[in-house]
């Protein structure tokens, strides 16, 4: 019996190599990885997870997770809400913990796109309060790493109420004058966008990042105009004010820290 070229080929383990979403070319995934997730032919980003990110950006094995217990309930009992958040592993849209960013110690909330699309409900507005709140208690720098789709609407008014929330923390620790770095990435809309994202002391995004609340389409049907080119990435957000500094991946870190090292120690008086 002849054997068909189909059962003598190897099959070419999972994971293996990747496909980029914007040149199509295929890439060796360890290749990938070793360039932070950046495609070396054409420059896409792809997203990173919030592991990742904490990985990237902080020294090694200097990360201590906050609240990782903390899950999200079913408040409104949303169709299919429960099935969903019963499939995901573990934590939820955000990761949050204390770390060292080169010689600096700060306190980090790192969004997780992957967890329902990065989306902020209770448990999202709750941990970046309580680090919010670690910040302020322990006079140390605080860095969100953004990435997220918006409001979670299975949450409805109680997803919302975590933007006031959340930005009343800010508005606190704003007055202990301790410095907050927002650092934007791929996508960064809706709530977050309108609420503790751009409420840094210094904005910092990645390169065509789509930052804004509303997303393009829903403008153009909206306003019935055709958009401008570029509109909502970070280098058109920058050029009208609204980002500080753009960053490459690779050199976020080091962004991060001459940052630090500048306003770092913040101006915090003594607390009685």
């Amino acid at each position: 019996m002849v054997e068909t070229v189909t059962s003598v080929r190897k099959e070419i383990p999972e994971g293996l190599w990747t496909k980029c979403k914007k040149c199509e070319q295929i890439i060796f995934q360890k290749e990938l990885e070793e360039n932070l997730m950046i495609c070396p032919k054409c420059g896409y980003y792809f997203r990173l997870s919030a592991w990742e990110r904490i990985q990237q950006l902080t020294e090694p094995k200097s990360f201590k997770e906050a609240d990782k217990e903390m899950k999200s309930a079913d408040p409104l009992n949303f169709p299919d809400y429960a099935r969903k958040l019963a499939a995901k592993s573990a934590g939820d849209a955000v990761i949050t913990g204390e770390a060292k960013i080169g010689p600096h110690k700060v306190v980090m909330g790192v969004m997780n796109f992957e967890f329902m699309g990065g989306s902020m409900g209770s448990v999202v507005g709750e941990k970046l309060t309580r680090a919010i709140e670690r910040a302020i208690r322990k006079k140390l720098p605080l860095i969100i790493v953004s990435s997220s789709g918006g409001a979670r609407m299975q949450e409805g008014i109680l997803s919302l109420m975590q933007m006031a929330k959340t930005s009343a923390a800010l508005a606190l620790l704003a007055e202990k004058r301790i410095p907050y770095i927002s650092l934007l990435t791929d996508p960064t809309t809706g709530g977050v966008a309108a609420s503790y994202s751009m409420l840094g002391d210094v904005i910092v995004a990645e390169p065509k990042a789509l930052i804004g609340f509303a997303g393009p389409r829903v403008i153009e049907q909206t306003i019935r105009q055709q958009l401008p080119d570029g509109f909502q990435l970070s280098e058109f957000v920058r050029q009208h004010g609204m980002v500080d500094i753009i960053a490459e991946r690779k050199e976020v870190k080091n962004t991060l820290i001459k940052i630090l090292n500048v306003i770092g120690k913040g101006d915090t008086p003594a607390q009685a």
